[in-house]
């Protein structure tokens, strides 16, 4: 017996409001995109060049003490917070831009020994990373060819299994959910390094298997109503797969939340922009890549290639 959401099969009319999913969509996505311009992206060092450093201390610091001792030895930016406990105070991430002519090893013993100083009751090294300007631009670059390389291969595949119909709007539906969780960075400034990268990358594979699961019930139904409307067909496509999809969306936020709340600092950025992902996957592919297919013939395709087959010789 399958476990299902809904007593009764549902009927809800997702066609008849998908301007609305339009409009939310595009008004989303300027926001989006006009926060990337005005307010940016909180880069990590992944991408800046820097140090990271995590430590922990005997007792609870002066965070702006310390700034301004870090502040007098002529690094660039530098940013510290407490993490873990906040209200101990004892757990202190430090991120340090530095130029690309400084010796990393010459450069971390400089902080330590600062450090040091400020802290004679004791402190504990939990991490030390150092990232070079140049390698940083390297990630950037390698950060966009995956997205791309995804988007490429997901469309690919897309179209292949079913018709290119179907590739253009899971497509669309993908970038929809990139440009929204780029947005959701920016506004909230959460850390944006690599971790955000695989963020996006399990984001993007979420969102085209939850589309590809209603195109398969759309294609199986176009079998059996060939003389049905592609308005009604979408919505009872939809309504057939909604129980699976809404389960599916709630497990995964389950697993999202529980790393967002347990997971610590340090993968922070990523199971916050999962719990956010999965919400947005799941409605882009309800109001995005499905009604998508409506404006692209995809009825009058269908049709015209099942008249050819049937077609006698």
């Amino acid at each position: 017996m399958t476990l299902s959401l809904f007593p009764h099969k549902p009927t809800f009319n997702f066609m008849g409001r998908r301007w609305i999913g339009f409009i939310l969509s595009i008004v989303l996505s300027f926001a989006s995109i006009g926060l990337l311009f005005t307010k940016g992206l909180n880069l990590g060092i992944d991408f800046t060049g820097g140090i990271l450093m995590e430590i922990h201390t005997n007792q609870s610091e002066d965070l702006g003490k310390l700034r301004e001792a870090l502040g007098h030895q002529g690094f660039g930016e530098i940013s510290l917070q407490n993490i873990g406990d906040i209200a101990a105070g004892k757990d202190i991430m430090i991120r340090i831009q530095v130029s690309a002519n400084d010796d990393q090893s010459t450069t971390i013993n400089k902080v330590k020994s600062i450090l040091q100083q400020e802290m004679p009751a004791g402190l504990e090294y939990r991490k030390i990373d150092y990232v070079g300007p140049t390698v940083g631009q390297e990630l950037i670059e390698s950060g966009i060819y995956a997205l791309l390389s995804a988007f490429a291969c997901i469309m690919l595949y897309v179209w292949f299994r079913f018709e290119w119909q179907y590739g253009v709007g899971a497509i669309l539906a993908l970038i929809h959910d990139s440009i929204l969780i780029i947005g959701f960075f920016a506004i909230t400034q959460l850390e944006f390094s690599l971790t955000a990268i695989a963020a996006i990358l399990t984001i993007v594979g979420y969102s085209i298997n939850d589309s590809v699961v209603i195109y398969d019930r759309i294609r199986e139904n176009m079998r059996r109503f060939k003389k049905m409307s592609i308005f009604e067909l979408l919505n009872i496509s939809i309504n057939d797969t909604l129980s699976r999809t809404v389960l599916t969306a709630a497990t995964t936020l389950l697993a999202s939340i529980a790393l967002l709340v347990f997971g610590g600092e340090v993968i922070r950025s990523f199971s916050a922009a999962m719990v956010f992902g999965v919400i947005i996957g799941t409605y882009s592919s309800i109001f995005i890549s499905a009604p998508t297919l409506i404006y692209l013939n995809l009825r009058a395709t269908t049709e015209t290639k099942t008249e050819t087959k049937t077609e006698p010789a």
